[in-house]
């Protein structure tokens, strides 16, 4: 029997609220530095809920050229940077990998809202004369949901599969997981994965907040988001990009380059039950963290720390405590949720989640949650709140639910 391939991390960016590379992004969520504000983007002063949780300073036509950045949607600002970032960060030069076995798996929850919405809106000011000549032609490359991993692929001649996932808050976890199924099946040497996402958007934030997924605290937005609180009423929406460089490790050794850790295991899974609302039980939850660990071949003693989807909401906090206790044991490993500091950043949330996760292993820390003062008593698990808790190297899960009743998580261990 053929030994499986092993996954190496060589590379990791991203672009969030908290930071626009990684090394500020980690420092805003160790010290639990919340980032929720009024919307900046755009006028927000008759929506449901007036703030999120937004990437500010980000120079996008320092990073991607003035004309070229008026043709791409801002999910695609963010992938670009975050996906360059992690290249960077690999080291793999022109000459390091044949381009046409680097696959580039891209996600993203809801494509180029920003840019629909505004072509709408656009359309309907115009008239209906005038209105159909002024859509911009480029409106469907803008919006299309596997622009991000086009993008990506174009900007560096990556010529290997190019792919988009699209399973709402699952997906940058998803994206992670089936790229490393693209290494280790023998299709692609190199593999950029990730996802993106963008929607601080008029639309969206009035219909999130019209379902109730929202938290209302606009008195003090700071404290909004607060996973697995007792008091928790909502996810704050954010907007961010994450993305990691995977390669064989047969690939990242013959190259000599520095590897920051290993992609160990995945798995997924449908709860099958319900469009919005996660599974009471936790079961689907259960079955795919049990998945993941068997993909990893290990036991849930051998995880040091979980990385929680924790959106703040209600259901999904209960119902993920439930999945974990079940796996792990009721308390049994330190959990933390990086929604406090950075809102829910939809499709983009698994792949930060999963660069934050990893990072937070190799410096042997977990972060605290922001905004939770009081664990609900419901949740059976190990929160950390109020300050960093130093642990012992080694492999984290990093965990994603989504509509729909998707479940994803990813096993991630320091080189």
């Amino acid at each position: 029997m053929t030994a499986r391939r092993r996954v190496a991390v060589t590379g990791m960016g991203v672009v969030s609220p908290a930071g626009t590379d990684l090394a500020a992004t980690m420092a805003g969520v160790v010290a639990a530095k919340a980032t929720a504000a009024p919307i900046t983007l755009f006028d927000a002063t008759n929506l449901p809920v007036g703030f999120a949780c937004e990437v500010a300073e980000l120079d996008v036509e320092g990073r991607i050229g003035a004309r070229e950045a008026r043709r791409i949607d801002r999910s695609g600002h963010l992938a670009l940077i975050a996906a360059a970032d992690a290249l960077a960060d690999a080291g793999l030069g022109a000459d390091d990998a044949d381009r046409s076995r680097v696959a580039v798996v891209a996600g993203s929850g809801v494509g180029g809202l920003t840019t629909l919405e505004e072509q709408v809106r656009l359309h309907a000011e115009r008239g209906r004369e005038k209105g159909p000549r002024r859509v911009s032609p480029m409106t469907v490359p803008m919006m299309m949901a596997n622009g991000p991993a086009a993008l990506v692929s174009i900007a560096h001649g990556f010529t290997g599969p190019s792919l988009c996932v699209a399973t709402a808050c699952a997906t940058g976890a998803n994206a992670i997981g089936e790229a490393s199924r693209l290494l280790r099946d023998g299709t692609a040497d190199v593999a950029v994965a990730g996802a993106t996402e963008c929607a601080i958007t008029p639309t969206a934030m009035s219909a999130f907040a019209n379902m109730g997924a929202l938290s209302r605290r606009s008195d003090d937005p700071g404290t909004a988001s607060r996973p697995f609180d007792v008091e928790r009423d909502g996810f704050v929406m954010g907007e961010g990009a994450g993305f990691l460089v995977l390669e064989t490790w047969e690939h990242a050794v013959g190259r000599g380059a520095r590897i920051h850790g290993e992609l160990l295991g995945y798995g997924t899974t449908c709860d099958a039950s319900h469009i919005t609302a996660p599974s009471e039980d936790g079961a689907g939850a259960a079955a795919c963290l049990r998945l993941a660990l068997a993909s990893a071949d290990l036991a849930p003693a051998d995880v040091r720390h979980i990385n929680a989807h924790g959106t703040s909401t209600p259901l999904n906090d209960a119902a993920e405590a439930r999945a974990m206790s079940t796996v792990f044991g009721p308390g049994a490993v330190p959990v933390t949720s990086t929604k406090g500091v950075m809102g829910h950043l939809i499709g983009a949330a698994g792949a930060v989640e999963a660069v934050v996760a990893l990072a937070s292993a190799i410096d042997g820390v977990v972060p605290p949650v922001a905004g939770t003062s009081e664990v609900d008593p419901e949740i059976d698990a190990d929160v950390v709140v109020g300050a960093p808790r130093s642990i012992e190297r080694g492999p984290v899960v990093s965990t994603s639910f989504a509509f729909g009743g998707h479940n994803a998580a990813v096993v991630l261990a320091p080189a």
